[in-house]
């Protein structure tokens, strides 16, 4: 047992003195937000990084969600998965829509596509599919779908900072992608997120949407919100930015030993990344099978008595939960594949400073069992 607690992840934090020469400057020239220098330089350096034309930068990615579905003037049903984080669904409600879940495909934790025409009504307006631990979903067949019943595609791609799939950024496909810079993903900004657009007419639509609609100082155009990130956390995105290869690296060594050393344990299933396209190893989720001697939750106890807190990621399912279990695509039935891994599944810690003591202690505690 560690007489310390090891989370189950931890936001890569630079050295403090790289960081206050950036804050100097914004003391010195005064602009705090509002598109701000470092805002627009962030802007920039993160187009290049992530090989996309457009991007805007959020105060979090929820706001940039539900700025996404405004953006895209999205009406009546969305069709989305329950295996997700809470935004994602939030989101949806949030603009008065009715979220419509389907299944996931249980080899990739993604929405199957195979589900999708089913829940097609004439309600329909857009399909947000969720890129889950960073693994891409089967963005060809979604695509299809829309195509041929001319729905909009929003990717919840929160997860999917820096992948790459058929060696193009996974952020290019559906109309939108959304991503997460909050604390806890591989690149953070403290709090934030961005969309990502397919053209300089879509940015400007968003980027007028995220500061109250204001086209000019004389002119407002939609009813908008406050979603401005600030030039505090810009700066910090563009001092993470500088050594997310590192930290990137770094999780993808923890990833290895993880797999090498529960390969052969009975009862333990890992997750297995697309091989058309790069991880950005941001979780690292195993699922606690019938053979195991202890249930997901005892071992999630087992390890939490040992001050390692993993995480039930995702449980409970959205669709179980009391503002979306009354809808008729929430039956356990309709999603019997995404309850099931719900049930099963457990992130065990993984982040740049994890250190190779404390890694052997976890898998040490989970080989015992």
């Amino acid at each position: 047992m560690t007489n310390k607690t090891i989370p189950v992840t931890q936001p890569f934090l630079p050295e403090l003195n790289e960081f206050l020469p950036y804050l100097e400057k914004i003391w010195d020239n005064r602009w705090l937000t509002n598109n701000g220098p470092f805002h627009q330089e962030l802007e920039k350096k993160l187009c290049d990084y992530l090989g996309v034309e457009y991007i805007s930068l959020f105060n979090n990615a929820t706001i940039a969600l539900i700025t996404a579905l405004q953006a895209m003037r999205i009406s009546g049903e969305v069709i989305t998965t329950p295996y997700s984080f809470v935004a994602t669904s939030h989101s949806i409600m949030w603009n008065g829509l009715e979220p419509v879940f389907v299944d996931i495909d249980p080899a990739t934790f993604n929405i199957d596509p195979t589900k999708i025409e089913a829940a097609i009504t004439p309600r329909t307006t857009a399909i947000m599919p969720v890129h889950c631990y960073s693994n891409p979903c089967d963005v060809e067949a979604i695509q299809k779908i829309a195509d041929n019943y001319g729905l909009k595609v929003i990717y919840d791609a929160a997860h999917a900072f820096g992948v790459d799939y058929k060696d193009k950024s996974l952020l290019r496909w559906g109309d939108l992608s959304i991503l997460s810079f909050h604390a806890t993903k591989v690149f953070n900004t403290f709090e934030g997120g961005a969309i990502i657009s397919p053209d300089a007419k879509t940015k400007q639509r968003i980027d007028r949407l995220k500061n109250f609609g204001i086209a000019d100082e004389l002119t407002v155009t939609a009813p908008g919100i406050n979603g401005k990130m600030s030039e505090i956390n810009a700066a910090f995105g563009l001092v993470q930015l500088q050594h997310i290869d590192e930290a990137m690296a770094q999780r993808a060594v923890i990833d290895t030993r993880y797999r090498a050393a529960l390969a052969d344990v009975k009862g333990i299933s890992l997750y297995q990344h697309n091989q058309q396209a790069n991880s950005n190893f941001s979780y690292f989720p195993i699922l606690i099978e019938d053979e195991y001697p202890l249930s997901r939750n005892e071992l999630y106890e087992k390890l939490k008595s040992n001050n390692i807190l993993s995480r039930r990621y995702f449980y409970p399912l959205i669709s179980n939960m009391p503002m979306y279990r009354g809808l008729p695509s929430a039956l356990q039935d309709n999603l019997s594949k995404a309850n099931k891994l719900a049930d099963k599944v457990l992130c065990l810690p993984i982040f740049h400073e994890l250190s190779l003591i404390d890694q052997q202690l976890i898998i040490s505690l989970v080989q015992e069992a």
